[in-house]
């Protein structure tokens, strides 16, 4: 039986010879499912397991939203500036480069417009990835165009938010995206061309306070943080026990923050018929 008895002695391996298993072949769900990363995929990011939504970028959006995957992005090589020169544990400047590089993005949202359902579509989402989803002057501006865009072409605006807030690097710049948004949207409505928002985990901040909650039709996806504090601050500001499942959006439906909630399968069907019946077209 020498096939598993060691013939030898002192058999050593260098480390860099040694061979790991891959990263990125499993996924653990939160509630400690392991699901194979290529049925995750298959499955839009859903765990077939729990049924848990696992966070997920522009690319995945757009490849669910957009009929074949295909669509053109709106300013794709926006990038933001450091007017401020401001510096923490290390340069504004520098952090920016380093979540280009690590993320291959050049902010924290993308826009782009194509087919879905056969009709055209602006859709703008955010990318959590780059430095966590934050709200700067290139978001605003992006989304604002994406806006403009809409109105020009009298195309359906979706929003997709992902953001812990907004960016503090740029301060009052970051926190005037807020009214810039919000008037681009009242311009949107004026127009009467359709708004969709969907709230994805997590949405905070000032994403939560502008456009967010601005659609003609909230939606969020199952299990999502939505609120604007997060629920350790809002426990410490408050001194009380919050609620259990508080700021989930199961919780906000309950309590009227939200239209609906709907499933990642069911997003691109759902999405459509809200234009469709906003419109009063002909259901797709």
């Amino acid at each position: 039986m020498a096939w598993f008895k060691r013939k030898e002695k002192g058999i050593q391996t260098a480390t860099e010879d040694k061979k790991d298993v891959p990263k990125g072949l499993w996924y653990k769900s939160p509630t400690g499912k392991i699901v194979d990363t290529e049925e995750l995929a298959k499955n839009l990011w859903v765990s077939p397991e729990d049924d848990f939504h696992v966070r997920i970028g522009s690319a995945e959006y757009f490849e669910i939203l957009f009929d074949n995957n295909k669509f053109k992005e709106l300013d794709p090589k926006m990038t933001s500036k450091d007017p401020l020169k401001f510096e923490d544990t290390k340069k504004y400047g520098d952090r920016l480069k380093d979540a280009m590089e690590k993320t291959k993005l050049k902010d924290a949202v993308r826009t782009a417009v194509g087919k879905s359902k056969g009709k055209d579509l602006v859709v703008a989402c955010m990318d959590f990835a780059f430095i966590g989803g934050s709200m700067g002057a290139v978001v605003g501006e992006k989304i604002a165009r994406g806006i403009d865009y809409s109105i020009k072409n009298k195309v359906p605006f979706v929003m997709i938010s992902k953001s812990g807030g907004a960016r503090m690097m740029e301060a009052a710049y970051s926190l005037m995206q807020l009214a810039k948004t919000s008037a681009k949207l009242a311009q949107l409505a004026d127009a009467k061309i359709p708004y969709i928002s969907l709230c994805t985990d997590p949405t905070t901040g000032g994403t939560t306070a502008s456009y967010a909650m601005l659609g003609d039709i909230n939606i969020g996806e199952p299990g999502a943080l939505i609120g604007f504090a997060g629920p350790r601050v809002v426990k410490d500001t408050t001194g009380k026990d919050l609620p259990e499942g508080f700021q989930t959006s199961e919780f906000l439906l309950e309590h009227g923050f939200l239209d609906f909630i709907s499933h990642r399968k069911e997003l691109k069907n759902k999405i459509n018929l809200y234009i469709d019946l906003i419109l009063n077209q002909e259901v797709r």
